[in-house]
């Protein structure tokens, strides 16, 4: 079992919460230009990564908010819990 440290709630247990998928993907543009291609491959193409891997958590039996949670996909321990309008931010600037 995961403890996944909540910002709001602090640490939690995995059930309560709902795996979101990956955080690290990013969605073709909505503006028309992607292809059926593009969307194919974010849709159903999958990396499946050993190591580090940000990825996006819902805490629902909790303070109902979205987190994105970085942890080590062979060894489960979990490095790094934020708010996900936090990181989205922080992506932005990079």
């Amino acid at each position: 079992m995961l403890m996944i440290p909540c910002p709001w709630c602090g640490p939690r247990d995995e059930s309560e919460f709902t795996y979101g998928g990956d955080a690290q993907r990013v969605m073709p543009p909505l503006d028309g230009s992607a292809t059926q291609d593009d969307w194919q491959a974010f849709v159903h193409g999958r990396a499946n990564r050993k190591g580090k891997h940000r990825e996006f958590w819902y805490h629902g039996f909790g303070c109902e908010q979205w987190i994105r949670v970085e942890r080590d996909t062979v060894t489960h321990k979990i490095s790094d819990a934020t708010t996900a309008s936090a990181d989205k931010e922080a992506d932005r600037d990079q």
